[in-house]
């Protein structure tokens, strides 16, 4: 059955951000994050060195220790353990090989990274559960052992038959060249003849990298001209003759940069940011630059950088028999490195002679190299040669044109300019030789003088152009997966966290505007009756009626619209109790007429004491005032309805009723009164007032009962005093008519 992930083990010597001296830690802390996004898991192998920043290293947690053998030797080894950006990195941790100032340079290297190679092969069994490792990817003479001890200790085991090899040169100049006494001493293999052949370089000495060439399944470097040029022996040091041979076995890959570390739209380092879109920023850098260095600040005239080793390999021999052609013919120069004393001595007496002109930082500063790649617009780097550069590249994601030499990655990254199509994204030249590059420098020159909406569109395509990590990283997991065919990695997963924020927002906005309207009157109209129950405890002989007015008061407080044809309904029943009772309650009836005349003018003047307690409670609980305005709104409707229904008994007195009826009638009065007051709370009080003046009329006018009902439920506003009265008057009122 295939498997969905490719295991990956990158070992590499250095690693940014951890440690980094040159071009190999950025491509082992950028590749293995990109390699992680296209479906692969990645495990870095690095040497712990002191010189690791304290920050990283109270991060990492001891995995595991073990011992190494190495020659006669068993040294211990620890791997500790560090996540981060989906990369899972060990470091090797020896401190009688790694606790150094620095990582190279020592008389005991060839001794330190034989163990580190034999370190890496050894903890393939002492890997994270679940992790069995496909591809050893080995990069630079450093890890160079590794595919070599594989070969010769382990292949045996079932775990490391499966383990593919691929070695990557970065620069095939750093070759680990030993004296052949490591054979035995060091690393155990002088009593195998085919070891040893495949690692002797002459007759007293070992090279750890053709030694990789030998044994890896597969050999990589870092552009595809380069892959070219080593296997000739213009360029191959010493070794073309091993690449032809495994030539079928070579390609070359591209490097890439990570982009958002070198992004001018971002770069907080830089004088003032621009982008393609935006070019205003770069004039900014140019002239705050030209200030910092001490050069003129002038606009017509072209700024040309260099930020390098200052070395043969880098072109300083065409350099310094070129520079006082280009400096007189009104280019400036600042160049920004360290290197051989003779080329730094060479760059400070040329800014002496062409002071305002050329300016020379011997120097290491980063924040300085940044501000150089934003402002320039010439970038010269004439190498001898150069197995990919990545500072070509940087300079053009700045707008800053390249003038190269044709050689390794500098061909393959830099489209010479074409004067006819207007193609091109910078300047180039072809053979090692000083007036061919003055040439390209003052080709560059020109066109920013004669036309510089032609040299903008150069600078617009140079910084359009794709040099990420994500290109490179395909091509290595082709390799992969052409070596472990059996292993099919899963597509990248970036697009599936895409759509859950998108989600998310969209029920969130949805409920939160319904759900407001809705629950906002239901507990106004839960926490006010216990407010309202406290009047109603004052009439102690009505057990009987509050139980019977909390039954029935969820429906009141639902829709107390829907109240009006009830009023109608239980008007009708109390008109034959009137018609039965007319005759023998005459003085009553009398004063049921001067009743209604009083609850009416009871009922105008009790809103505006409604209002004045509406207001003054409005500032303590703005939440009640809303729920009491409209109970206010409905009173005012409900009072011209007492009227007609006074006539109501003469149009239904031909509707029978038997005297039972008129028994049942004040109850359900009262009961409907009483559950008004809940739904009602505090200003239902005032529309109680009105209640005992009607219920008189309730009690014997029928027709009148019914409607003083409807009020008290629309007519909510009311004094705490008048509910006693209230309560009083119709507690009498039922005791008479009993």
């Amino acid at each position: 059955m295939a498997k969905d992930k490719m295991h990956v083990v990158f070992a590499s010597a250095e690693v940014a951000p951890f440690v980094k001296t040159g071009g190999l830690g950025d491509v082992a802390g950028s590749l293995p994050q990109e390699l992680v996004k296209d479906g692969s898991e990645v495990i870095v192998m690095c040497p712990k060195y002191a010189s690791i920043p304290e920050e990283f290293k109270a991060r990492m947690e001891h995995f595991c220790d073990f011992y190494v053998p190495l020659g006669w030797r068993n040294e211990y080894c620890g791997l500790e353990k560090l996540e981060e950006g989906g990369v899972t990195y060990l470091f090797v941790d020896n401190e009688h090989y790694f606790n150094r100032s620095y990582p190279y340079g020592f008389f005991d290297d060839g001794e330190r990274f034989a163990f580190f190679s034999k370190a890496i092969c050894e903890s393939l069994q002492h890997l994270p559960e679940g992790f069995e490792c496909d591809i050893l990817h080995c990069n630079d003479w450093q890890t160079a052992l590794a595919p070599v001890f594989l070969r010769e200790f382990y292949q045996g085991l079932p775990l490391y038959e499966r383990v593919k090899t691929i070695f990557t040169i970065h620069n095939i100049a750093f070759q680990g060249q030993f004296s052949d006494k490591m054979l035995n001493d060091v690393l155990g293999l002088a009593h195998i003849p085919n070891a040893a052949r495949q690692l002797r370089c002459d007759s007293c000495s070992i090279n750890f990298m053709q030694g990789a060439l030998c044994y890896s399944d597969a050999i990589t470097t870092v552009s595809p001209s380069y892959a070219r040029e080593i296997k000739t022996s213009d360029y191959g040091e010493g070794l073309d003759w091993v690449l032809r041979n495994r030539s079928e076995s070579l390609q070359g890959i591209l490097n890439g940069i990570d982009e958002p570390s070198w992004d001018p739209a971002t770069d907080y380092q830089i004088t003032e940011n621009f982008s393609v879109g935006n070019m205003a920023g770069k004039a900014a850098c140019k002239r705050a630059l030209q200030e910092e260095l001490g050069l003129e600040v002038r606009d017509d005239r072209p700024l040309m950088v260099m930020v390098t080793r200052l070395t043969r390999q880098k072109g300083m021999d065409l350099v310094t028999y070129s520079l006082d052609r280009i400096l007189s013919g009104g280019v400036q120069v600042a160049v920004l490195g360290t290197g051989d004393r003779a080329y730094e001595d060479a760059m400070n007496y040329f800014a002496g002679k062409y002071p305002g002109t050329m300016a020379a930082r011997i120097t290491f500063d980063s924040a300085l190299s940044r501000r150089m790649y934003a402002g320039a617009d010439l970038f010269l780097m004439p190498s001898l040669f150069e197995p990919c550069g990545l500072s070509q590249i940087i300079a053009m994601r700045y707008g800053t044109l390249p003038v190269v030499r044709e050689t390794g990655g500098l061909r393959d990254t830099v489209i010479p300019y074409n004067y006819e199509t207007g193609e091109g994204t910078g300047f180039s030249f072809a053979n090692f030789n000083g007036d061919e590059m003055g040439d390209a420098v003052f080709r560059g020159a020109r066109l920013f003088w004669d036309d510089r909406d032609a040299f903008n569109r150069v600078v617009e395509r140079a910084m359009k152009t794709d040099f990420s990590w994500k290109r490179s990283a395909n091509a290595y997991m082709d390799l992969y997966t052409f070596l472990r065919p059996d292993v099919q990695p899963v597509p990248p997963t970036p697009p599936a966290p895409e759509p859950k924020p998108v989600a998310e927002p969209e029920p969130e906005a949805k409920p939160e505007p319904k759900p407001e309207p809705a629950p906002a009157p239901e507990p106004k109209a839960e926490t006010k009756p216990e407010s309202a129950k406290k009047p109603e405890v004052k009439p102690e002989p009505k057990p009987a009626e509050e139980k019977a007015a909390k039954a029935s008061s969820p429906k009141v407080t639902e829709k107390p619209a829907a109240k009006k044809p009830a009023a109608r309904k239980t008007a009708a029943k109390p008109a034959a109790e009137k018609a039965a009772l007319k005759a023998a309650t005459a003085k009553k009836t009398t004063a049921a007429k001067a009743a209604p005349k009083t609850t009416a003018t009871k009922a105008a003047s009790t809103p505006k004491t409604a209002e004045a307690k509406t207001t003054a409670k409005a500032a303590e609980k703005p939440a009640t005032s809303k729920a009491a305005a409209k109970p206010a709104a409905k009173t005012a409707e409900a009072k011209p309805a007492n009227k007609p229904a006074e006539k109501a008994p003469a149009v239904t007195k031909a509707t029978a009723a038997k005297t039972t009826a008129t028994k049942a009638a004040a109850p359900k009065t009262a009961t409907r009164a009483a559950a008004t007051k809940p739904a009602a709370a505090k200003p239902a009080a005032k529309a109680a007032a009105a209640k005992p003046a009607a219920a008189k009329p309730a009690a014997k006018s029928t027709a009148t009962a019914k409607p003083v009902a409807k009020t008290t439920t629309a007519a909510k506003p009311a004094a705490k005093p008048a509910i006693k009265t209230t309560s009083v008057s119709a507690a009498k009122k039922r005791t008479t008519k009993r």
